[in-house]
């Protein structure tokens, strides 16, 4: 199959994936399980957050796009670690195993610990303390489908524990991936977190999983040592202002226009850059954080990331730092090791 081919099967595919959202979907704060869509990985935080295009080999980027998950990544174990804010932390695990003639696997936890409470009865007496806390596995299977495309599938069952309340549900991503011959170019589209609620906090009614639908491209350029990318997040809704208002003037051009604010709002733009392949700096910005955090007194770097990592044969090491607001920012840090090149190394 041609590259003009393959090329118009995945516009094909974003299309039909467009077509299967909703009109009234939610977005932040109205759904249970928000925490999946955190990001943990170094690099990808410092992309501006969000990326389901990027080719690299990088197991990391299987959690955001299954599809990306391929057979360079065998034996790689992906650790991250995220001080969040107020005392919040995160992390995640994930290693990955490739079977000839099956496809690609991977397995691993994600988990967010809220930090301990204060717990106090109706009057105001402290009786104690309690804590908060969620999980979700992720089940990740990906297959080639010929040397430019590929398919796969993340399974996470959900669990949720807040003080003694508990919730268990089901969420699934499905991905698609399409990379050139050259491996200059590539792209990616998600449909994140289908699924559902099956047991609930306290007997309230279900509900919705914070469905979403993320379609980006990356291209790195043949003779510069840059890498350019772009996702569009929230495709399964047109409007994401909350309280728009246009008479404000603001310090963004885009505000002059409610039709640019909207496209703009769906946009998160990373560039890398790649002096070595065992070096990159990154940056990244995510103008719907920057509109939605900045302060008026002093907008300063809210919406805009950084970061860089080490890359050997062995180990890669990220880091990603994304300020939201000017309180502070969140630091990512990640590692990816494959263990049987590691020990190969050291019995040498």
């Amino acid at each position: 199959m041609t590259v003009d081919v393959m090329g118009k099967k995945f516009i094909h595919i974003l299309f039909l994936s467009l077509m299967v959202s909703v009109s009234q979907a939610q977005t932040g704060g109205d759904n249970v399980y928000e925490f999946l869509n955190l990001t943990h990985s170094g690099l990808i935080s410092s992309l501006g957050g969000a990326n389901v295009s990027l080719y690299t080999g990088n197991l990391n980027l299987a959690y955001h796009n299954p599809a990306l998950l391929d057979s360079s990544m065998n034996n790689s174990i992906a650790l991250n670690y995220v001080n969040y804010f107020a005392g919040v932390n995160y992390g995640q695990a994930i290693y990955s195993k490739t079977y000839a003639g099956l496809g690609n696997f991977a397995a691993g936890l994600t988990y967010l610990n809220y930090g301990s409470f204060t717990e106090a009865d109706p009057s105001g007496m402290i009786t104690g303390s309690f804590s908060a806390s969620e999980y979700a596995m992720s089940l990740i299977y990906s297959r080639v489908i010929d040397t430019l495309f590929s398919v796969g599938i993340n399974i996470k069952p959900v669990l949720s524990h807040l003080e003694k309340y508990t919730s268990f549900g089901f969420a699934a991503d499905l991905g698609a991936g399409y990379h050139s011959r050259s491996g200059l170019f590539s792209a990616g589209v998600v449909l994140k977190n289908i699924g559902l609620e099956l047991t609930t906090y306290a007997g309230e009614e279900r509900q919705d999983l914070p469905f979403e639908i993320q379609a980006g491209l990356s291209q790195k350029l043949a003779h510069a040592p840059f890498r350019f990318s772009l996702t569009l997040r929230h495709l399964e809704k047109y409007d994401l202002t909350y309280q728009y208002d246009d008479t404000t003037g603001g310090n963004d051009y885009f505000q002059s226009s409610k039709f640019l604010e909207n496209m703009m709002r769906h946009a998160v733009i990373g560039v890398e850059i790649l002096p070595h392949k065992n070096f990159y700096l990154s940056a990244g910005y995510n103008y719907q954080r920057r509109s939605e955090l900045k302060t008026d007194s002093k907008i300063a770097g809210v919406g805009f990331s950084w970061g860089f990592g080490i890359n050997t044969s062995f180990l890669n090491i990220e880091f990603g730092r994304a300020t939201y607001h000017l309180a502070g920012a969140s630091n990512h840090i990640s590692l990816i090791v494959r263990p049987d090149l590691l020990y190969n190394r050291f019995r040498k």
